[in-house]
């Protein structure tokens, strides 16, 4: 029975051992207690921590599974579409101001299919290299590049690349352009399901017959055809390296489109050879060898004829505000989108009709224009030079040393620093200011003014008066006023040197038609712009939103306008003053260090145009002087600025120009020194009663001082100064003489009428 049990029963045994164990213990003191309690926190922890990894693992297996789940179900409910329609390009069309009138177009898809076997392994190898080298080995997506692609469209971030080739191909052929989730996942399945129905051999074939080169052409045929005019199973493996670079960005890549374009492409071409090299596909007989360290020779850009004339200049300016704006390539060439830009068709017709009505018949000349609503900063008219299928150079874009008809921002500063028209600066010839020597147009030393107003100064384009008075307000606040007018901050030479006060960075006539367009509108600066509106089947619309910000004081304004309508009436650009309306314009000539005018300007406007004309030479450096009969700011440029104006306004009201507003100056400058008069002389005495008559007083003989006020009175503000050279020698200053490190490059002053 269990009452006469003497022996201890399991579990009394067990609590036994337990508490001699508990007894032990208590008996090594109190640093074996904290040892049996730190023991027991770290049992619960542990037990802690594994039922939190268990609970995860769980979730993360459900998660797993029902993501497979929902994977299985999308691949197993997902058909594999017709090809987009047309394939189904949609030509885009580029239209006139009005909206209706068709301009050019944007590559209606230019294909020719070939077969792989009928294409080069080296182009083959080479487009493995650029866009998907471990196409022989993977199942058509790229599991890595899918992650990076979700991840960064979750985040707001920039969504990358890292398709495979065969997702390339099923989203050119099947899905649409957008950068969604949605669409990269119904890629991948795509993609999955063309791997098993298509050998790789297919799918590169289709590929290559299918993607964009740029240059409207898609497929490899079509591009070996637009850039080395040849097929292409005549491609050699630098060719090969250069297409296969292309496809990751046709227009950035394009070697026609300039030296950044280049840059790009070569960097490109580069990582092309060094997967080759990597993967082991680049030919023996080439390998190492220095000739694959150039791109290869590219023949002159042969475009369709819709690019002919000055056409092909008008669309590379639109394609690259759309790319501005956001609008991929693909989008641009293949959207099917309707582009209405600012462009008047008189203005355009009325800027070429100009320069052929006045370019003299040489060559090597270049004659650029560009004409600008001041009110808004819409780009009317435009003449790039050479056509286009000859010279893919943009005169109107790239521009030149603008010479003195940079003068009207330094005044604008002036203006606006508390100088006013009659104030008084030095403009003798030569001098040194601030440690270089400047002068003024002229034999010798350059014709010397003496102290002259800023108006004087202004009509007749006197230099070191202009030096003078940048230095006393700082060149940098020259700088700024241009650069809020209109002119890139960005523009090359654009610095903080004296010789920039006469003209010697680089401006486009575009950017120096909008700058002069703030003057016409009151000092209220806009951003010129080529493209008003685009409609788009598949994304959202754009309009041009107008935006002013005003540069500079309305007084400024009419200060400023009111100096060069002088110019036009009675000063140095009296050419121009023929298109029987109200004008304001400036003349502009700039030199080299040499002293050869390498550029001549006229840029003016009137309240609704605003135009410059600029002629250069060869690349921009070589010499007019000695080449034109003339080349002067006042003469050709002047005239054909005239031609244009007259022509692209017929019809239109004539406006006048707001009232000057009087400013007086808040600061001091140099006053003009007027000689008391001269006494007059005592009568002789006469033996005669006849009466007798007092002598003539003889007029002084004394020229103007160089380095001292001149003899003679303030100039008049409405004509110019008595003493201005004859108008059979030219007014004003040349470039700068500089001994310095500062651009020695500057504006010269033109013949007056």
């Amino acid at each position: 029975m269990s009452g006469d049990r003497k022996e201890p029963w399991p579990w009394q045994q067990r609590a036994a051992e337990e508490k001699g164990r508990a007894g032990q213990g208590s008996k090594q003191g109190a640093g074996g207690g904290t040892a049996l309690k730190d023991g027991k926190r770290r049992g619960k922890w542990s037990r802690g921590w594994r039922r939190v990894v268990k609970w995860m693992a769980i979730a993360f297996a459900t998660l797993f599974v029902i993501g497979l789940g929902l994977f299985a179900f999308a691949y197993a409910t997902t058909d594999i579409p017709d090809p987009n329609e047309g394939f189904e390009a949609q030509t885009t069309y580029v239209y006139y101001a009005d909206g209706k009138t068709v301009l050019g177009k944007f590559a209606e898809q230019d294909r020719t299919n070939v077969d792989l076997e009928d294409v080069p392994e080296v182009v083959q190898d080479a487009v493995i290299a650029a866009e998907d080298r471990t196409f022989e080995t993977n199942r058509g997506i790229d599991p890595k590049g899918i992650l990076r692609a979700a991840f960064n469209n979750a985040s707001g971030g920039d969504t990358q690349g890292a398709s495979t080739i065969t997702q390339q191909y099923v989203k050119v052929l099947y899905l649409s352009q957008d950068r969604t989730w949605s669409r990269k996942a119904k890629e991948a399945i795509l993609s999955l399901k063309i791997q098993r129905e298509k050998s790789k051999d297919e799918i590169l074939e289709g590929y290559l017959n299918t993607i964009y080169f740029g240059r409207g052409a898609y497929g490899i045929e079509a591009a070996a055809q637009a850039y080395f005019d040849i097929s292409s199973s005549e491609l050699d493996v630098r060719q090969a390296a250069v297409l296969a670079a292309i496809i990751n960005s046709p227009n950035g890549y394009d070697p026609a489109n300039g030296k950044q374009s280049r840059q790009g492409l070569k960097a490109r071409y580069d990582y092309v050879l060094d997967g080759m090299e990597e993967m082991g596909t680049l030919p023996a007989k080439v390998t190492g060898k220095a000739i694959l360290d150039k791109l290869p020779p590219f023949p002159e850009v042969q475009q369709q004829s819709q690019y002919g004339g000055q056409r092909g200049h008008v669309l590379r300016l639109v394609r690259n505000e759309l790319s501005r704006l956001g609008y991929s390539d693909s989008e641009i060439d293949t959207g099917g989108l309707r582009i209405t830009t600012t462009l008047s068709r008189k203005a355009m017709t009325a800027a070429a009709q100009g320069v052929a009505a006045n370019r003299p018949a040489l060559p090597g000349l270049h004659v650029a224009v560009a004409s600008v609503d001041p009110r808004t900063g819409a780009l009317r008219g435009m003449f790039a030079g050479q056509d286009y299928l000859q010279s893919q150079l943009n005169w109107a874009e790239a521009g030149g040393a603008p010479g003195s008809t940079f003068k009207p921002f330094a005044l604008a500063a002036g203006l606006e620093y508390g100088y006013a028209l009659d104030s008084y600066f030095d403009g003798s010839s030569p001098q040194e200011v601030a440690g270089t020597e400047f002068g003024n147009q002229g034999e010798g030393g350059g014709i010397s003014y003496g102290f002259i107003s800023l108006l004087q100064a202004t009509i007749d384009s006197v230099n070191t008066a202009y030096v003078n008075m940048a230095n006393e307000i700082g060149v940098d606040n020259v700088v700024d006023t241009a650069v809020d007018m209109g002119i890139p901050r960005d523009a090359p030479g654009l610095d903080d040197t004296l010789s920039i006060v006469l003209g010697s960075a680089t401006v486009s006539p575009i950017d120096m038609a909008n700058a002069y367009g703030t003057i016409a509108d009151g000092g209220a600066a806009k951003d010129v712009f080529i493209v008003s509106s685009v409609k788009a089947p598949e994304s959202q619309d754009y309009q041009h939103k107008l935006r002013k910000e005003q540069a500079i004081p309305e007084d400024v304004a009419a200060e400023t306008s009111y100096a060069l309508q002088q110019v036009t009436a009675v000063g140095t650009g009296t050419n121009a003053n023929v298109i029987g309306r109200p004008i304001a314009g400036k003349t502009g000539t700039a030199t080299t260090d040499g002293g050869n005018v390498r550029s001549s300007w006229f840029v003016g406007y009137t309240p609704q145009l605003a135009t410059a004309v600029m002629y250069t030479r060869g690349n921009g450096n070589q010499p007019l002087n000695g080449f034109l009969d003339t080349f002067y700011g006042g003469e050709y440029p002047a005239r054909t600025w005239a031609s244009v104006m007259g022509a692209a306004l017929e019809g239109e009201e004539i406006l006048s120009f707001p009232e000057r507003a009087y400013l007086d100056a808040t600061v001091e400058s140099y006053e003009p020194y007027t000689p008391p008069p001269e006494p007059e002389p005592e009568p002789e005495p006469t033996e005669t009663a006849e009466p007798s008559r007092e002598p003539e007083p003889e007029p002084s003989s004394e020229a103007p001082a160089t380095t001292a006020p001149p003899s003679s009175a303030p100039p008049s503000e409405s004509a110019p100064a008595t003493e201005s050279p004859s108008p059979a020698e030219p007014p004003g200053g040349g470039g700068a003489r500089s001994d310095a490190s500062q651009s020695p490059a500057a504006g010269r002053d033109e013949p007056g009428p």
